[in-house]
């Protein structure tokens, strides 16, 4: 009894010391909506305090480098269902929801998961070059920002920028892509402190890497395709070996915006990177939003969303 007393004192001073070291953290980024939610023209832009940003080029990879924290833009909060993702394409890179033949995508709910198991999103300034083949997964990426999946117990907001400590990743093999998910934790979580590395995961929360492979593997068997591989037979590195990848997902993305590696499409418009070839002016970052559609109430979702779909793996 006193032994474990003394653990959990210890843990909350450990979340005291932590919350309080990283406040710092917090940053000025609000998000602006236009369109109308559930529609093919909604976006979400974000803006720092002077106006419009590119979430992919303009928040930095770092919200503390020396400590290894991450900036994180969440796409998709935990439990819901609407593939929303950065828009490569469009000029400032909002967030759009992903579209297949002409209709919007919702990820299927696959028994016993419910929409997304944690909150899904992206490191900035990443970038999976899909001329890259990967030495250890030999597929090339996937010609998008690195995927974080944030493990914490808040539910996240659309668009918000978070900051997470890395614990590890898996690699998915989507279609023949490299797909890196990175595993994290918001660094405001009470159980940040005492989740260090990976193989600290399942300890503090049993059955959540295995509900994660398996999320993976057959979330798009009910719209007609196979189930996913995983690299390394679906085991999950550690820190050390996500920090190395990601340094070079950020390194790919560098040479992208200083149009040292072909974009394919992707707009590199931003207002913040000296360096950049694209840089543009606040003022027309601010025009792209005002030209955008209104923004108006959201349209309604089709029942057949919150399907149940009962899949089992071979």
């Amino acid at each position: 009894m006193l032994e474990r007393l003394a653990r959990s004192s210890l843990a909350r001073k450990l979340v005291r010391s932590f919350s309080s070291s990283t406040a710092l953290f917090n940053m000025p980024y609000t998000t602006i909506e236009r369109g109308q939610p559930n529609s093919l023209d909604y976006r979400i832009y974000i803006s720092d305090e002077n106006g419009p940003i590119s979430p992919l080029h303009d928040i930095p990879i770092f919200a503390d480098a020396a400590n290894k924290v991450f900036n994180m833009l969440v796409e998709v909060p935990r439990w819901t269902n609407a593939k929303m993702e950065i828009n490569l394409k469009e000029i400032m890179n909002p967030i759009k929801q992903d579209v297949k033949k002409g209709k919007l995508r919702f990820v299927a709910n696959c028994f016993p998961h419910h929409g997304y198991i944690w909150n899904y999103g992206a490191i900035p300034q990443t970038w999976e070059n899909p001329e890259h083949l990967d030495d250890s997964t030999g597929c090339k990426g996937d010609n998008d920002p690195i995927d974080v999946i944030e493990i914490g117990y808040r539910v996240a907001k659309r668009g918000e920028v978070m900051q997470v400590k890395v614990l590890g990743t898996v690699a998915l093999i989507d279609e023949g892509e490299t797909d890196w998910k990175i595993i994290a934790i918001d660094v405001n979580d009470p159980d940040a402190p005492l989740l260090n590395d990976v193989s600290d995961v399942e300890k503090l929360k049993p059955g959540l890497l295995k509900a994660t492979l398996e999320w993976f593997k057959i979330y798009k068997i009910p719209d007609g395709k196979t189930e996913n591989k995983f690299a390394f037979n679906g085991e999950a590195k550690n820190r050390e070996f996500a920090h190395k990848v990601i340094d070079e997902v950020h390194k790919f993305w560098q040479q992208l915006v200083k149009k040292e590696a072909e974009a394919g499409g992707i707009s590199c418009a931003n207002v913040t990177v000296a360096d950049s070839p694209f840089v543009i002016q606040r003022g027309d970052a601010q025009d792209v939003v005002d030209k955008s559609p209104q923004p108006g109430p959201a349209l309604p979702i089709e029942p057949i969303v919150d399907k149940w779909h009962y899949v089992s793996l071979k």
